[in-house]
Formats: C-alpha cells, sequence, structure tokens
C-alpha cells in the first residue's frame, strides 16, 4: 500500500495517509487507521506517488 507524508508549506504535518479530500478551502485526511486530520485554509498543490508526498499550500 502507499502512505504519503503531507507537507504543508514544506513543514512535514501529517504521514501514514491513504485518503486525502479537498473541499473548498479544507482538505481532509485519513491515516491507515482512519484517523482524520482537517486542515483549513489549504489547497492540494502536489501528488507524488513515486515519493510517496502530498503538498499542500495555506491560502491567504
Amino acid at each position: 500500500m502507499c502512505e504519503f507524508k503531507v507537507f504543508l508549506d514544506g513543514v512535514k504535518v501529517a504521514e501514514d495517509i491513504i485518503y486525502a479530500r479537498a473541499e473548498g478551502l479544507r482538505v481532509t485526511l485519513r491515516d491507515i487507521l482512519g484517523k482524520p486530520t482537517v486542515l483549513d485554509g489549504a489547497r492540494i498543490v502536489e501528488v507524488d506517488v513515486m515519493s510517496t508526498r502530498l503538498v499542500l499550500s495555506q491560502v491567504d
């Protein structure tokens, strides 16, 4: 399985993420245990499967 490390403006904010959903200015993440992490004011910038990296950016 492919679990992602998630970076928000260069800072790692989550790991072992298997689900991400962008809803307006909110990104909802879920880890391998199903625990949600909600990031308000964020957007998805890049998904890199080869590096298992999900990059987010803060929206002003």
